[in-house]
């Protein structure tokens, strides 16, 4: 598979660079098609709300919105004029929908969407992130990039966190599409039951298909311990020296996530490396 349309999310003025570099590593392989997304926000308030708000007040709002997002967009094309793969500059407004609608609704035509990592204080306060809604309700496979990351090469060398559910099964195969030519992929099983790795069919059946894509696959066992499963695969990549991490996301139930905590959720706040994710 290739990648021929990359959705990328341009929030913010300190991500956009990151994000569109990182783009661009894996667009320059495939010649893919990118769209650089921005979505302005309206100034919603709501009817329980008994106070008047002064008409200058959506005025100064609206100019922030447009100094805002000219500012992006100077970032954008300041990153892609010397690009030879296809560029698409695309801005929205949300009007009274939220931002994570509006990304979804632009998502559903991508091969790939590529967003920012939350600021890591949000991210442990609320499970409304943005990243969260799009893999949640895009369907789409994410690619999260962590704050101030800088990619020299994306999908060569990939840590995939594997489990035998639908989404590590999704995500496996969502990664065939970002990843390199003759790709190293260490399939990471972290379970701290399991004894005798050679059986481990699912696993090693997995890994026998993508060697059927061409890529270089070795399955690794680890145990979970004291570390949490996060904290183990970060530790991995680390190791490996990857340039990537790949993970099925929200395995669980919501009340599970929200009163347990998730791997999910670990990797979209701490995560030193891209992240692919897929639900």
């Amino acid at each position: 598979m290739t990648l021929r349309t990359i959705l990328v999310c341009l929030t913010s003025t300190s991500s956009a660079a990151t994000l569109l570099k990182s783009a661009a590593v894996l667009a320059r392989r495939d010649n893919a098609h990118v769209i650089g997304l921005h979505i302005s926000e309206s100034l919603v308030v709501y009817p329980g709300i008994a106070m008047h708000i002064p008409d200058d007040t959506y005025e100064v709002f609206a100019q922030s919105q447009k100094g805002h997002r000219e500012e992006i967009k100077a970032i954008f094309e300041a990153q892609t004029h010397a690009e030879d793969f296809p560029c698409e500059w695309r801005q929205m407004h949300s009007n009274t929908k939220p931002v994570s609608n509006c990304i979804v609704e632009n998502a559903r035509g991508a091969d790939l969407v590529v967003m920012a990592q939350d600021d890591a204080t949000q991210a442990r306060m609320t499970a409304l992130q943005l990243p969260a809604h799009v893999i949640k309700d895009s369907g789409r496979p994410v690619l999260v990039i962590p704050r101030d990351y800088s990619a020299e090469t994306l999908g060569d060398a990939i840590v995939m966190g594997w489990s035998d559910t639908r989404e590590a099964t999704r995500a496996v195969h969502d990664m065939c599409a970002v990843a390199g030519e003759n790709a190293k992929v260490r399939l990471l099983r972290v379970d701290a039951q399991m004894s005798d790795t050679l059986a481990d069919y699912g696993a090693n059946d997995i890994a026998a298909a993508l060697t059927r894509h061409g890529l270089d696959v070795d399955v690794v066992h680890r145990k979970e311990k004291a570390k949490k499963v996060a904290e183990v695969i970060n530790h991995e990549g680390f190791e490996m020296g990857a340039d990537m991490l790949v993970t099925g996301a929200f395995g669980h139930s919501r009340t599970y996530d929200f009163v347990i905590g998730a791997v999910t959720h670990a990797l979209l706040s701490d995560a030193k490396l891209p992240v692919l994710f897929s639900k």
